[in-house]
């Protein structure tokens, strides 16, 4: 018996548009924390002053690659920016705090919900 091989047809390639800073991306540090960075990126950040629609300027980069060059920062690098834009503003789910201690009728219970900030990251220089 022969087994006749079929015919697969292969999708066509999409276009894809290629913007200047595709392949870049940067490390940066914000509230205590460091962060990688690409351009479209929504990062949820400490609690920082600031409306819906703000623009948000990251001062404190550490580290900025291209694809082809790396700047590395000593801690920072002098003249990068991040720019950002502030979407929004809220509180997390909330955290229940228990503290118990059996056989001495101590129980306390408390509740907390931490702020933060969402931020769309919409360039690196």
């Amino acid at each position: 018996m022969a087994t006749a091989k079929k015919a697969v047809k292969k999708a066509p390639k999409k276009a894809v548009r290629k913007t200047s800073q595709e392949g870049t991306f940067a490390v940066i540090a914000n509230g205590g924390k460091q962060y990688l960075v690409k351009v479209g990126d929504m990062l949820t950040l400490e609690k920082m002053a600031g409306n819906a629609g703000d623009v948000i300027t990251f001062d404190q980069v550490l580290l900025v690659d291209d694809g082809t060059t790396t700047k590395l920062g000593a801690p920072m690098i002098s003249g990068a920016k991040v720019m950002g834009e502030f979407i929004e503003a809220g509180r997390a789910k909330k955290i229940d705090v228990i503290k118990y201690l059996q056989k001495s009728r101590y129980y306390k219970k408390n509740g907390h919900r931490q702020p933060f900030v969402k931020v769309k990251i919409t360039a690196i220089s």
